[in-house]
């Protein structure tokens, strides 16, 4: 097998010719052949001989050691370590496949690698840019703008969700519910899920879930299946509203409606927010009332605004360890930046060095708007010694007219406490002796630092 990979070296001759810069005619006469002679062996439709090896080396002084060096696996390496970007997980291509395509077809190897490259750089670009749209369509910006728009309430779901709650609970939950739309409910082990938390398998009529959901993400699962089942209606009219740019703006949008559909279900609108009020927002407690999680009623109160029965307005948002946000909803008017992390003095970043315990600090941004936050770290999957977890941190607000409605400023005089300075981030934020700005404000003189040095990072003049 060795040997006939040698003796094909299309793609290595094509390369040779053109780095000595000549055409197949003029190599074909420098080696006395013929020029279709030299087309089929860069095709790799005829080998090339050990007589015309040694005349390529001797015509063009070359050493034979390295004109039938491994080339081509080097190639075919830069090959394979595209294919193993995650856009081409699902791809089975092996590394023969890979190896006989670069070496068959190397101009198209050859063009996918420099769109790859291309695609890396506009990436790349497109970060630096700061995701402007004008770049690239940004479908999550898209449904977070119809989200904030509609300060995350959607009071036609609720009504429609409250109504079907009460028929749910009087049948004697989801799983009752299903069975008397002949629907059963399975748990089974993850293996068998292959990937899949949850599963609705229309022809056998049972919705299949994976057996390492605990109890709240098991309940979730359930409620977001009926919502898709029985409250498409509703969606749609909601959906309907949006000014969408694009099929994934409205699939996510679709998705985002759904699932506050299912957290519709499974915390009705009424015994929600009157138990919200009752706990002085109490997440953890209306937690264990409702059997959701932590991060599930956190969610559910940044969409207490249905006219007439307000409760205390919530912005949300959820990190990982390194800043990135996965999710934001704002139902309190906070100024999120559009684009990149937030302002590293929030005690959103520092709850990772105390999981699980709730932190609260008392913010002002610089224009003197002041916020009260509550911020915790949440554990996504898990279930088993071996199950792949994600650790993130997520920060409930309210603006400070309201923070004397809860329960995590009772006994506190907020007015009497020193808010801690914070920026929307920091290229939005003009205050010059912060030491833990990351960036230097936009349309801000950076000073000189050859004869004075300041302790912030950046020395700024004068607006």
């Amino acid at each position: 097998m060795a040997k006939e990979r040698s003796a094909f070296m299309g793609p290595r001759l094509r390369r040779l010719r053109r780095d000595l810069g000549l055409t197949q005619s003029a190599m074909a006469g420098d080696l006395g052949i013929s020029s279709s002679y030299i087309a089929l062996i860069e095709r790799n439709q005829r080998p090339i001989t050990a007589e015309l090896l040694l005349r390529l080396a001797h015509t063009y002084r070359l050493d034979i050691a390295t004109l039938a060096s491994e080339r081509s696996d080097e190639f075919s390496a830069r090959l394979a370590s595209v294919i193993r970007d995650p856009m081409f997980s699902d791809l089975d291509l092996g590394a023969t496949e890979i190896e006989d395509f670069s070496n068959s077809f190397p101009g198209t190897a050859e063009a996918l690698l420099r769109l790859y490259t291309a695609y890396q750089e506009g990436q790349m670009a497109l970060a630096d840019q700061g995701g402007k749209e004008t770049v690239l369509a940004d479908p999550v910006a898209d449904v977070r703008r119809f989200l904030a728009a509609r300060h995350n309430s959607f009071p036609s779901i609720d009504d429609e969700a409250e109504a079907l709650a009460a028929k749910i609970a009087a049948s004697g939950g989801f799983t009752d519910y299903l069975a008397g739309r002949r629907v059963k409910v399975r748990r089974l082990p993850s293996d068998v899920m292959t990937g899949s938390m949850r599963r609705f398998d229309q022809h056998r009529g049972e919705i299949v879930l994976d057996e390492r959901l605990d109890k709240a993400s098991a309940a979730f699962q359930l409620a977001l299946q009926v919502a898709y089942l029985d409250l498409s209606p509703a969606i749609d009219a909601a959906l309907a509203e949006a000014r969408l740019d694009g099929a994934n703006s409205a699939r996510l949008a679709q998705r985002a409606l759904a699932n506050y559909a299912a957290g519709a279900l499974m915390m009705p609108y009424r015994a929600f927010v009157k138990a919200a009020e009752a706990r002085r927002y109490d997440v953890e407690a209306l937690s264990r009332q409702f059997g959701a999680s932590f991060e599930q009623v956190a969610h559910r109160l940044t969409t207490l605004q249905k006219p007439g029965m307000e409760g205390v307005p919530f912005f949300f948002i959820r990190v990982d360890a390194a800043g990135n946000v996965s999710k934001r909803l704002d139902g309190a008017g906070f100024p999120f930046a559009r684009h990149g992390g937030s302002c590293p003095l929030w005690s959103l970043h520092q709850a990772f060095c105390t999981p699980r315990q709730i932190l609260t600090q008392w913010v002002e941004l610089p224009d003197g708007e002041r916020f009260f936050s509550i911020v915790r770290t949440v554990t996504a999957g898990g279930g088993a010694y071996d199950a792949p977890r994600v650790e993130r941190a997520i920060a409930l607000g309210c603006a400070a007219k309201h923070a004397h409605r809860l329960i995590y400023a009772q006994g506190r005089d907020l007015a009497a406490e020193p808010p801690t300075p914070i920026g929307v981030s920091c290229r939005l934020c003009h205050r010059v002796d912060c030491i833990a700005r990351a960036e230097p404000p936009i349309g801000r003189q950076l000073l000189a630092d050859d004869y004075r040095r300041t302790a912030a990072p950046y020395g700024l003049a004068d607006r």
